[in-house]
């Protein structure tokens, strides 16, 4: 089952792609594109000008650049550099930014002339070059990325054998506080493309994949940056996320692969009215990770388009995906699947660490081949996360007594209302089965007497009248009295990461609105 051949130095799997199908193209973008004989050449120039500039085994190099396939190659020559990747969104805020440069010791920043401008080079000392993408706007001071690419350097890229070393350092997203470098390996990144992307999913040569997820986020980087290397397929590179252009290169590209995440697929369904089916006419397989999938969601995608839609349970701390649903067989709609082949699961109450009963709800701690190396600078936060080889991620989780796990909430996400306790999501699925409802998001609001109550956040359908009363009597229908929401309030779009998570600390804010 597990793909070994896929376990592999990048340079080895550069090079076995560029002998096998040089001309084919590897990644592409609304601007340019390349090809595995290009990707192979440039990324072995790139990594060598990399070294020229000083850049030493193990130094952090940041990306702060758009989906693109520079983003790609600018990866790629890091890691043949014997860097270390630091991915930054691209649409970070300036103390965001400065924030990982700093924490992470970065000594080279590739990024735009549009962002290095906005950035004083006394705020980034530490920081000997930077490497500029050109994209046509105003040029600030830096060595050309284009320059470096198509020009021989003196030194050849380092390309080492050993991929279980830290290669990336990827920034949680800060859901439930500042964010840390979760530092992660070749090994154990190209390991959940072994074991998921590639048995599972079945991602191969033969397919055609549409990513609009962003690069700097975890899921991305393993299926979207390592996946589509790792197995020679092709890769059509949005640079964000919208409806009408990802139903336009359904249209006009013969897509066979599409990941996302859950609200991606509610605005594409939204998006693609009745004729859904026709818009997703090539695609085999929708694959959807990063926050959990409502079941309702799932069953109405797959009866409007004829195309399954797995959804999986990953985390940044365990290179992705710890879970998946499978194409054949049984599925559980509603969870997110089982355990990956070489992946250990255990669901535990956080009190005492004891394994709970089949059908209770515990903490979900994970142990594998996949699991980080630790918090880069952070070593109380790593000795607390990982204990005895098992990671505890701080999701709520229930397995039933066939293996699927079903993601409830987070430990520190639940609503204590008088002692008892809600998770968030459990509200949130029973209101998303409401006709009126596109998107909604649970928080808990401060009370004299119980301590907390549940509020709901709630994006209307676009053309439905949402009624206030109906949804709180749909919620009583399906729900314990104590789990109804005390309040509704209309919001125009839920804050949610990169990766499809509710971002619940930005809506703390409007409960007084």
């Amino acid at each position: 089952m597990l793909r070994t051949d896929i376990l592999a130095p990048l340079h080895v799997l550069l090079k076995r792609n560029a002998s096998e199908h040089p001309q084919k193209v590897a990644y592409r973008d609304a601007r340019r594109s390349t090809t595995y004989g290009e990707l192979a050449d440039v990324t072995a120039n790139l990594a060598g000008h990399l070294s020229e500039a000083g850049l030493q085994a193990g130094d952090r190099v940041a990306i702060w650049l758009p989906n693109s396939v520079e983003w790609i190659e600018a990866c790629f020559a890091i890691t043949r550099a014997g860097g270390v990747g630091v991915p930054i969104s691209y649409e970070a805020t300036e103390s965001e930014v400065l924030y990982r440069i700093e924490d992470a010791d970065c000594r080279i920043l590739i990024t735009t002339d549009e962002r290095a401008l906005t950035i004083a080079k006394e705020k980034i000392p530490n920081v000997r070059t930077v490497i500029l993408v050109d994209r046509g706007d105003k040029k600030a001071d830096g060595v050309r990325f284009g320059d470096l690419k198509s020009r021989k350097p003196s030194m050849p890229p380092r390309d080492g054998d050993a991929i279980d070393v830290p290669a990336y350092l990827v920034y949680t997203s800060g859901t439930t506080g500042r964010a840390k470098g979760v530092i992660l390996t070749l090994h154990s990144m190209l390991w959940v493309v072994a074991a998921c992307w590639a048995p599972i999913a079945g991602l191969s040569k033969k397919d055609y994949v549409l990513s609009p997820l962003p690069l700097f986020h975890s899921y991305a980087l393993n299926l979207s940056v390592l996946g589509i290397v790792a197995t020679g397929a092709t890769e059509y590179i949005l640079e964000k996320y919208s409806t009408a252009d990802v139903l336009q290169v359904l249209g006009s590209e013969p897509i066979t692969f599409f990941p996302g995440v859950p609200t991606m697929f509610h605005y594409l369904l939204e998006g693609a009215g009745k004729d859904s089916g026709t818009k997703f006419k090539s695609l085999r397989l929708c694959v959807s990770a990063g926050a959990i999938m409502p079941a309702t969601l799932n069953r109405e995608f797959e009866a409007a388009t004829g195309v399954q839609l797995l959804d999986g349970y990953g985390i940044t701390e365990t290179s992705t995906m710890v879970t998946m649903n499978w194409p054949s067989g049984g599925r559980t709609l509603g969870s997110c699947g089982l355990p990956l082949p070489g992946c250990m699961t255990r669901i535990v109450d956080p009190a005492t660490g004891d394994d709970v009963p089949f059908g209770e709800e515990g903490e979900l701690i994970v142990r594998g081949p996949n699991v980080m190396l630790g918090y880069h600078n952070k070593p109380e936060e790593t000795a607390a996360a990982l204990r005895k080889g098992w990671y505890h991620t701080g999701d709520l989780a229930r397995s039933d007594a066939n293996g699927f796990l079903t993601i409830t909430g987070r430990l520190k996400e639940l609503i204590i209302r008088g002692g008892q306790n809600i998770a968030p999501a459990e509200i949130e699925e029973v209101a998303n089965t409401h006709e009126a409802v596109l998107d909604c998001a649970v928080i808990g609001a401060p009370h004299d007497k119980l301590g907390e109550v549940p509020v709901i956040f709630v994006v209307p359908r676009p053309g439905a009248t949402l009624d206030a009363e109906a949804l709180l009597v749909h919620c009583r229908q399906h729900l314990s009295s104590y789990k109804v929401p005390s309040d509704i309030k209309l919001i125009d779009q839920i804050p949610r990461t990169g990766s499809g998570k509710i971002m619940r600390f930005k809506l703390k804010d409007r409960l007084e609105t």
